[in-house]
């Protein structure tokens, strides 16, 4: 089977085609929506930001109850299934809002379902192939995410930016971009829930409101009781802040330093036919050096990146450089930390761990969102707030560092 994918594991990663759209619809096009929404005089940077912070945090709180949930035997897809149909009414509904406000509600709704899902979907690696090809199927689903989401976000750019020559205006353009996107993400989760099945899972018990909290405290317990865990979930929580802002608030970043919103979404682009050969690229080192140490590389570049987008970042040529730079390592760092978390995690808990494991992801998106907003508001310079993250892959990198690495000879690395 090396080298060859299943039908399950096809089927698994074309739901990362699917959600991708609306992940890149939301990271190039909605912002700048937005901006049109928005009050005169008022900062993009700061009110998407809040935005973004209650999403992730709604999904902080409600993620681990729903997972452990999800874990009994056949609620896994009906979760799933109930996230993306939720979330694919609220994104095609973008477009209704005619004030900020209302828009930002209707975008929360849609980000929450959306990031749902991928818990559940995240959770459903366990079940769509081996632990030995977790890093190689992970690294495909966001390699292909990547290619896969251009199409329908090509085809919404061609309407909005184009619309015009053929009677469609802006406002109307954006409409049926996000009709399209929701319909997309609707039709690519369709190969996952028809042929990817639910093979590890806990048992229904007579009590199970008392049950589902008391695993949930089981499972705290179990985290901070294995070092390896531990470690790489504290890791976890700091570098994948940082690469969520940056995901998240390059668009409205760019838009406050004042470069072309066309040439924002054009670099933003790239990225992802970028991101698509290097993901793939990073599943396959890390078979060779190890998922822990591509893990590090990755997170030492994103500080660099961090570095560069405070100090030098103030043109649209530096924009398409970071952009550049961010497509070489995205996947990796995303699809290796999905996988790596598979393999420490009991396979029967998958959707509670993997809850958690969204708990540590999303309120680290928490903070670095609000402390960028934050920063920004209070010197009215963005770079203030860029420049606060690169402590947090400093600190993600000597984490990451300092866990034990066992696959290699037996060895424990990282100064143990």
């Amino acid at each position: 089977m090396k080298g060859k994918l299943t039908k399950q594991e096809k089927s698994w990663i074309l739901y990362d085609v699917g959600n991708s759209a609306f992940v890149m619809l939301s990271t190039a096009l909605i912002p700048i929506y937005f901006a049109s929404l928005a009050e005169e005089g008022s900062s993009v940077v700061v009110a998407w930001g809040y935005a973004e912070t209650v999403a992730s945090l709604i999904l902080a709180l409600l993620m681990p109850i729903l997972g452990s949930l999800a874990d009994l035997r056949g609620n896994k897809k009906k979760f799933l299934v109930g996230t993306i149909g939720t979330g694919a009414v609220a994104c095609a509904a973008l477009g209704l809002p005619q004030a900020a406000l209302p828009f930002l509600i209707v975008y929360v709704v849609s980000s929450v379902m959306l990031n749902g899902s991928m818990v559940f979907y995240d959770a459903f690696l366990v079940d769509a192939t081996t632990e030995d090809r977790f890093d190689e199927v992970s690294s495909h689903g966001y390699a292909w995410g990547y290619i896969g989401s251009c199409i329908p976000f090509i085809a919404s750019l061609a309407i909005v930016l184009g619309g015009g020559a053929i009677g469609i205006d802006t406002a109307l353009g954006m409409k049926i971009a996000f009709v399209l996107t929701a319909a997309w993400w609707v039709a690519f989760s369709i190969p996952l829930c028809r042929n990817v099945h639910q093979t590890h899972y806990k048992e229904r018990t007579p009590n199970l409101v008392r049950d589902t909290f008391s695993g949930l405290l089981r499972t705290c317990r179990n985290i901070a009781r294995d070092r390896k865990l531990r470690l790489f979930m504290l890791a976890f929580f700091f570098y994948i802040d940082g690469v969520h802002t940056i995901i998240k608030m390059s668009t409205s970043y760019g838009t406050d330093l004042g470069i072309d919103s066309t040439q924002l979404v054009l670099a933003l682009l790239m990225t992802q036919f970028v991101a698509f050969p290097s993901a793939i690229a990073y599943g396959r080192l890390s078979k060779r050096f190890g998922c822990r140490r591509m893990l590090m590389v990755a997170v030492a570049a994103y500080a660099g990146i961090t570095l560069f987008a405070a100090f030098f970042l103030r043109t649209a040529v530096e924009f398409w450089v970071l952009a550049f730079c961010v497509g070489m390592f995205q996947g990796g760092v995303q699809a290796l930390s999905r996988s790596e978390f598979g393999k420490l995690i009991p396979k029967e808990h998958a959707n509670e761990y993997y809850g958690f494991f969204d708990i540590f992801g999303k309120y680290a998106a928490v903070m670095g969102t609000f402390l960028v907003s934050v920063f920004t508001q209070i010197t009215g310079n963005s770079s203030a707030g860029v420049l606060s993250l690169v402590i947090l892959f400093i600190l993600g990198f000597v984490l990451l560092w300092r866990m034990p690495d066992t696959s290699e000879n037996g060895d424990v690395a990282g100064g143990n």
